[in-house]
């Protein structure tokens, strides 16, 4: 018996090679040489007998120290620390990691698993950092569920948020692994949990694609009022200020820098002038031409001496209905939010001309595209 527990709390130089505490941080070999007899064993579930410190052990782990001040039922009896469940060449690692504060990549690569989950039921916060850094770098489709599974119960907030990642953007080939047969099969909750998560976040990228949507839609509204403006202040190509002939010299005008807006509103210009069917409510292009009148009369804050036609009319009768009753609060709200794009397209000009790329895509041939209000 003597014997084989000799052999057993003798260092193995297969498993420590002297690694365990000549890998230490403190690299002064005077200060190792000063380090007491090994006063505690640390023992695992294949049978093997580590040799430790129970100073060190207490100092990093608050959990080995309350373990380590328990009282012993006998004196004389050898003072043991199972640490089972797990492989003793990972217990190795982990008790490796207590001295060194230091964890190899081939260590990570083969029991990354095992050592987070003994730095979270030892509280070694060093090594859980490390465990879910190194886990973190190597998901893969395989093995991402048990991962997921293990950052739940260790509590890893950042690993948890990376496995869900990545099991929703290969969520088809996920559920053909085993890891998540055996979850579905086992723990339906987590699987729930991945269900809602995808849910959220289809649906957080549904609101994110609309929101950018309606604000492209205000910026381009926005420019259509300063292209309005300009058209009827200065003139652009065919379409100019009434009291202005158009002469040959204004039809070889250079398009403007908006030249797409432009020309899409001058033509719904020239068929606002010529339509026939404008007054009675019949033609869509009218209908939307009284819009954009509208909604500048709404911006403008000068109408007096704007030169946009209708502006100052459409301000005073404005006013009149909002006398009589509430104006449409709808329409009030699209009004604070062209305003709010131009402002926000007059304080940043590369987001300016981001729009004004994707306007040129959308309105190339038709003009001002549809919308609602």
């Amino acid at each position: 018996m003597e014997d084989s527990c000799s052999k057993a709390i003798a260092p193995s130089p297969t498993i420590f090679s002297g690694d365990l505490y000549g890998s230490s941080s403190c690299s002064d070999d005077s200060l190792l040489g000063e380090l007491p007899a090994p006063d505690l064993l640390v023992r695992t579930s294949g049978g093997l007998r580590i040799p430790v410190h129970s100073s060190v052990l207490a100092l990093v782990s608050p959990v080995l120290e309350n373990i380590i001040d328990q009282p012993r039922k006998h004196r004389s009896s050898e003072r043991i620390i199972p640490i089972l469940g797990v492989p003793s060449e990972a217990v190795a690692a982990f008790i490796g990691f207590l001295y060194s504060r230091r964890c190899s990549d081939e260590q990570m690569e083969k029991f990354g698993i095992h050592l987070l989950a003994l730095s979270h039921v030892y509280s070694v916060p060093q090594l859980k950092r490390r465990c879910t850094e190194g886990l973190g770098q190597r998901l893969t489709v395989e093995n991402v569920v048990d991962v997921l599974q293990l950052a739940r119960l260790c509590d890893a907030p950042d690993l948890y948020l990376k496995c869900m990642k990545l099991v929703y953007g290969n969520i088809k080939t996920v559920e053909n692994t085993e890891g998540w047969k055996f979850m579905s099969y086992h723990d339906p909750w987590l699987e729930l949990e991945i269900l809602q998560f995808i849910d959220e976040k289809e649906l957080r990228k549904k609101t994110t694609r609309r929101y950018r949507e309606e604000q492209r839609l205000y910026l381009e509204l926005s420019e259509a009022m300063e292209c309005l403006e300009h058209i009827f202040t200065e003139g652009c190509t065919t379409v100019g200020p009434h009291d202005t002939e158009i002469t040959t010299m204004n039809m070889k005008k250079e398009p403007c820098t908006k030249f797409a807006i432009c020309r899409g509103l001058q033509l719904l210009i020239r068929h606002f002038a010529g339509c026939k069917d404008r007054v009675n409510g019949g033609c869509s292009r009218c209908k939307r031409m009284w819009q954009l009148l509208r909604l500048h009369s709404s911006i403008c804050d000068k109408p007096d001496s704007c030169r946009v036609p209708l502006c100052r009319q459409s301000k005073l009768r404005s006013q009149q209905v909002k006398k009589k009753k509430r104006e449409d609060t709808r329409w009030k709200l699209l009004v604070k939010k062209v305003m709010a794009a131009k402002v926000m397209s007059s304080l940043s000009q590369s987001k300016r001309k981001r729009a004004e790329d994707d306007a040129t895509d959308t309105i190339r041939d038709h003009g001002i595209r549809s919308f609602r209000l």
